[in-house]
């Protein structure tokens, strides 16, 4: 019987006790840390596959042991979850039990002894200048309005390095008078202000006006990225596709591309480039700068192909006399 079929047969009452507990933690999450639906819902994601585990126990989140968390993680670990993938629930972990522990919902913190997995460091996938090059040439090629909105997309997720629900939650507003620059909201519903390039701006130009066009006659949206989807605006998911249609047309692999990866290559082309650090860290949003220090390695590996591939001495090819 699976975790889930035994959680069912005698933990619903368990079940239920976890998951108010869980909706008062994400209040509390989204209260005082202003934390957005998408990342209440990775909590909430993680914390009912524990729920799910310790009903199978009969036992409540609220009543844990720090073993019974072990027990979970090591469950994690042997059905071959990566590295990451643990170490962000046991994150969550250890910020729920702190919850719990400070609001006297328990008088001790079973997660506060939880080891963390090691982690090796990998490094984000990039796209070549090439490959956006040939992105960009694929996009223009097609006609009226799904043509211009999805240049319009590249180009901004290209120019600006906005996360893609940063990008589908622009007001139309932001757009307004030919901006030079748009006004951000991204996590923890902290604005920043990110320049756009002429390439940009003439995309969301060109937009625009077929935005006007499509737009049936006195209707208005107040998303600039408008769509019939329950939010009203277009979705992740939805942007996700159409780059991976677009990445065929472009003779790209689809699996390299994605709104992170567009996200991921503005900030290493940038370095590559000659931009600061701290620059970049504040046009992605990064809250720490070693976040953004990542990009630097994944420059240091590419120089390091270079050297290995066409260096001679990697080559043996000079004459050692």
């Amino acid at each position: 019987m699976s975790a889930e079929d035994s959680a069912g047969a005698g933990g619903a009452g368990h079940l239920q006790g976890s998951a108010r507990d869980i909706d008062s933690f994400l209040e509390m999450l989204e209260a005082e840390r202003g934390a957005s639906l998408n990342t209440q819902e990775s909590y909430r994601r993680d914390l009912k596959k524990v729920a799910i585990f310790l009903g199978g126990k009969r036992i409540s989140l609220r009543q844990a042991a720090a073993e019974d968390l072990r027990a979970f993680l090591g469950r994690q670990k042997d059905a071959g979850m990566a590295a990451r993938t643990v170490a962000r629930r046991l994150s969550t972990i250890r910020q729920f039990y702190l919850f719990l522990y400070t609001e006297g919902w328990r008088s001790d913190n079973p997660a506060s002894d939880l080891d963390s997995p090691r982690q090796g460091r990998s490094l984000p996938k990039i796209l070549s200048e090439k490959e956006v090059d040939a992105l960009l040439e694929a996009a223009r090629r097609k006609e009226g309005f799904e043509g211009a909105r999805l240049v319009a997309l590249l180009e901004l997720l290209y120019a600006t390095g906005m996360r893609v629900s940063e990008l589908v939650a622009l007001p139309q507003a932001a757009a307004a008078r030919d901006p030079q620059v748009l006004t951000v909201r991204g996590k923890g519903d902290k604005e920043r202000i990110v320049p756009l390039s002429e390439a940009a701006r003439g995309a969301l130009k060109d937009y625009l006006a077929a935005r006007a066009d499509i737009l049936p006659k006195g209707k208005s949206s107040p998303w600039l990225f408008f769509s019939r989807s329950s939010s009203g605006h277009l979705t992740r998911h939805r942007v996700a596709q159409l780059l991976k249609a677009l990445a065929v047309d472009a003779n790209i692999e689809p699996t390299k591309v994605s709104p992170h990866v567009l996200r991921h290559a503005f900030a290493s082309h940038l370095l590559a480039h000659g931009a600061d650090l701290r620059s970049v860290q504040q046009m992605l949003g990064h809250a720490d700068i070693s976040t953004t220090q990542i990009y630097t390695h994944v420059l240091d590996e590419r120089l390091r192909r270079l050297v290995d591939d066409h260096h001679p001495l990697a080559k043996g090819l000079l004459d050692p006399s």
